[in-house]
């Protein structure tokens, strides 16, 4: 892993950081605002909304134009952005809605430019170790220091986070703009649509869509309501907000660093994540009453969310024609991250009619289901080859 690797990965970390700030800082500038669950949980379904609008979009943009490029467009649009909402933050629900949508739509840029990069940057047989790395490095910045930093920030001053943030964007772009790679020409214009009927025919994939899919329409019902659960059931400030969230990271980080070593070593690996997740999503809900235990059960479910990600992106990577990739990683996120705005509006309303615990319940039993009734394809396509360290499927 050379230069350009460590440039992209340091900007990548930076920019987490920013999003860790952020994640923190604009559900309790929403409560400044109003109690109300259903609106709070708005502020979540426009942020995810244009994971369903502008994936496709951006996938074929990857494709066809120069990836870095396009990523440092991005940040500076995002570093913008974050200017604009620290200084008109004491406005209306609405305007924090149409800047939820905004910056959502163009992080779209960056996820979709980041994996044909990541293979241009990285030799084939270090992809576990590039993609583990980065994993980890962005759960220490987007949920270990970036939530507790926001929110502590937001104690200080509540356009602090977002100044901030807006800062970390730019640095990003810096150090983006630094990277020495090939100039890209542009070539003719390629259909959207075709990475979205790769992925449909590729049976492995189409299983870990399916999946991953799943998971996030879950986590994006708990999460939608997360900041009245955590004051309401855990009687947490603002700066004990951020550091409920930073919980998440302590497993993330070790599944990064570790999944490498353990998808080599143990063919179940990704099964056992499957089976996992939920499991400790059902202790929260029913055991944990207070922030230590929360915590024990959030460390095991993100250290395999983690793993399950390395394991899957890696997959991928491979699999997928270089030329398709961007369209590809964009149509799997139009999938994956497009439910969220439907889990998010979902976990809002259940929270509302009947109360903040049952978006949990609703999200232990889906994941369940889907899960257990995914296990077999996967046990079926999962091979584990101890010289390349990697999952390995089939191609369609």
């Amino acid at each position: 892993m050379g230069r350009n690797w460590y440039l992209l990965w340091s900007g990548s970390a930076i920019s987490a950081l920013g999003d860790g700030i952020f994640l923190a800082a604009l559900p309790l500038l929403a409560t400044t605002i109003t109690q109300d669950p259903k609106l709070i949980a708005g502020v979540s379904f426009f942020g995810a909304l244009p994971w369903l609008l502008a994936a496709l979009p951006a996938g074929a943009a990857a494709d066809r134009y120069d990836g870095r490029r396009l990523l440092l467009a991005a940040l500076w649009v995002q570093c913008a952005l974050m200017a604009l909402l620290a200084m008109f933050h004491s406005a209306h629900i609405a305007f924090l809605y149409g800047m939820a949508f905004l910056i959502g739509t163009a992080e779209n840029v960056p996820r979709a430019v980041g994996q044909p990069l990541i293979k241009a940057t990285v030799e084939n047989h270090l992809l576990e170790r590039a993609n583990g790395r980065l994993f980890a490095s962005q759960a220490v910045a987007l949920q270990f220091v970036g939530p507790p930093l926001g929110g502590l920030l937001f104690v200080i001053a509540v356009p602090a986070p977002f100044w901030v943030n807006a800062l970390t964007f730019a640095v990003a772009a810096l150090l983006v703009s630094r990277m020495r790679t090939e100039r890209k020409v542009p070539t003719a214009r390629p259909k959207a649509r075709e990475g979205l009927r790769w992925l449909m025919e590729h049976k492995a994939l189409r299983t870990i869509t399916v999946v991953s899919a799943t998971t996030n329409l879950c986590i994006a019902m708990t999460m939608a309501t997360l900041v009245l659960f955590a004051q309401q059931r855990l009687g947490l400030s603002g700066a004990g907000f951020g550091a409920f969230l930073a919980t998440l990271a302590c497993g993330g980080v070790a599944g990064g660093l570790l999944a490498e070593r353990l998808l080599a070593r143990y063919r179940n690996t990704v099964t056992a994540t499957v089976v996992l997740i939920p499991l400790m999503w059902l202790g929260i809900v029913t055991v944990a009453h207070d922030l230590v235990t929360v915590a024990a059960f959030a460390v095991v479910s993100s250290f395999c969310t983690a793993v399950w990600g390395v394991a899957t992106s890696s997959f991928r990577q491979r699999v997928v024609p270089t030329e398709l990739l961007g369209r590809v990683s964009s149509a799997q996120t139009l999938i994956t991250w497009g439910v969220q705005p439907v889990g998010a509006l979902l976990g809002g309303l259940t929270a509302d009619y009947f109360g903040l615990l049952a978006p949990w319940y609703v999200a232990v039993t889906l994941r369940t289901a889907v899960g257990l009734l995914s296990l077999k394809s996967l046990r079926t396509h999962v091979r584990v080859s101890s010289e390349e360290k990697a999952t390995s499927w089939p191609r369609p």
